[in-house]
């Protein structure tokens, strides 16, 4: 069945909403929908979708001036990751001042949105079995269905077509959801903005780690080019970790490979200096204690946000599977690199570094993660399960005709940069930005840059 609306999508829900208004000028309106949580079943369970509705007084400074501004809908990076109230500078200022309102999507399962952990579970959700087949309802195809179920809701009113269409916006994970929105439900889109999430049209996520892979040995050449001293120090580190129980505030444990996880870090701007302050805060602890401070502890803990955002550890290789099963990619890639395996490694001379990993998922994380143990059995059983049902339709992309303006970065060490350029290939009326001066979170970085050569994009003025 590929993704529609199931004629569910049409049925009035009952649309919760209170207002107020923040600093410089941004109306926001808190909105929540009743959806259903099988869309194949659409008098079935329901769950609870959150979207923040933001709107600048300056482009509308009267009341019936609002439902005049063309919507614009921010899908987040993750899987799993709410949205924070935005502000009003950065590229959410840059978005106001082209004349949108802005839609502000808590995916379902996250923020405000039926947020899903193993202690907010539904009571009759309980056997790792029934678990795991309740979490195949939150990727992005049902994702994209709410959307659509929210856009009928607001604009299906509105008499001429256009009118009922709105803009999207889709960072990282978000421009994944976004290629599915054209996928299947393109007549509701009047326009795509994609950074860093030009996604990778695969079945199943091995050559998505395999590509990958290789920007991360990257980093850790630069990490280790730029402070050489911590090839030492991280080997102390891990071999303490390697010899004692070190147990984290939330109770997690921290293992030499659940520390090889902070190079998460390496793909973002600065990211490698954080990475290197956490090394320096912990060797120091060693040399002057002889143990990891509850200090440097909860600051690890804290860059790790698997516990607190648990769908993005286990929908994370599911995101990339259709028809097939992801078997731990992540895991089965890294084991040809002896470079990340710390018992090869730590047999070697003291002038070996041993390699973080990157943005991976490993089924080791369900037991050093103390929110991601009540989980352990689904995760595994979802890493099994090849009855993903489809994200893509590549057909229907190949003869888009929805605009899409797409910044790519060429050193993004989450979505390769070689099957980004597939995927604008694949998708007709595709635009780039191509640079090799931001990274993934180009677009907090360079708020100005990234979203005025996406307007710029946008126009389709060509010499």
């Amino acid at each position: 069945m590929t993704p529609s609306n199931q004629g569910g999508a049409a049925a009035k829900s009952s649309i919760v909403h209170e207002s107020y208004t923040i600093k410089e000028g941004l109306k926001i309106i808190e909105r929540f929908f009743s959806v259903p949580l099988d869309y194949s079943k659409p008098k079935g369970e329901r769950i609870t979708i959150f979207a923040r509705n933001v709107i600048p007084k300056s482009k509308a400074p009267k009341q019936e001036d609002e439902a005049k501004l063309p919507f614009l809908v921010y899908l987040q990076g993750g899987p799993g990751f709410e949205i924070n109230l935005p502000s009003s500078g950065g590229y959410v200022g840059e978005i106001h001042d082209k004349g949108y309102q802005t839609l502000w999507v808590d995916q379902r399962g996250t923020g405000l949105s039926t947020p899903l952990s193993p202690d907010t579970l539904p009571e009759h959700v309980k056997t790792d079995e029934e678990i795991a087949q309740y979490l195949k309802h939150f990727r992005a195809d049902n994702i994209v269905r709410d959307c659509e179920f929210i856009r009928l809701e607001l604009l299906g009113h509105k008499e001429l077509p256009e009118d009922k269409k709105w803009t999207l916006l889709g960072q990282s994970f978000g421009g994944f959801c976004a290629i599915t929105y054209l996928s299947f439900h393109s007549e509701g889109v009047k326009e795509v903005f994609i950074t860093g999430g030009l996604a990778p049209l695969v079945e199943q996520p091995d050559l998505v780690y395999e590509t990958v892979v290789h920007q991360v040995l990257k980093r850790n050449e630069a990490y280790y080019r730029k402070y050489p001293q911590d090839i030492k120090r991280i080997r102390d580190i891990l071999a303490y970790l390697d010899s004692t129980e070190v147990i984290l505030p939330n109770g997690g444990q921290l293992t030499p490979r659940r520390w090889q996880q902070l190079g998460i870090n390496f793909g973002m701007h600065g990211g490698i200096d954080s990475v290197h302050q956490l090394v320096f805060r912990a060797s120091n602890d060693l040399a002057l204690f002889k143990k990891i401070s509850y200090k440097t502890l909860q600051s690890i803990q804290n860059q790790q946000t698997f516990d607190g955002n648990p769908l993005y550890a286990i929908l994370h290789e599911p995101i990339y599977c259709q028809g097939q099963a992801a078997n731990w990619s992540a895991a089965r890639t890294v084991q040809n690199f002896d470079s990340f395996s710390w018992q090869k490694v730590k047999a070697q001379d003291d002038s070996s570094p041993i390699f973080f990993t990157g943005e991976m998922i490993f089924p080791h994380m369900f037991d050093d993660y103390t929110n991601l143990r009540p989980w352990k059995g689904a995760a595994e059983i979802l890493a099994r399960d090849s009855s993903w049902g489809p994200l893509y339709d590549l057909d229907q992309l190949k003869k888009n005709e929805v605009k899409v303006s797409a910044v790519t970065y060429f050193n993004d060490m989450y979505v390769d940069f070689s099957l980004a350029q597939r995927t604008a290939a694949t998708i007709q009326n595709t635009e780039q930005y191509i640079t090799n001066q931001l990274v993934h979170d180009g677009i907090r970085k360079d708020s100005v840059d990234v979203m005025r050569k996406l307007f710029k994009l946008s126009k389709r003025e060509f010499d």
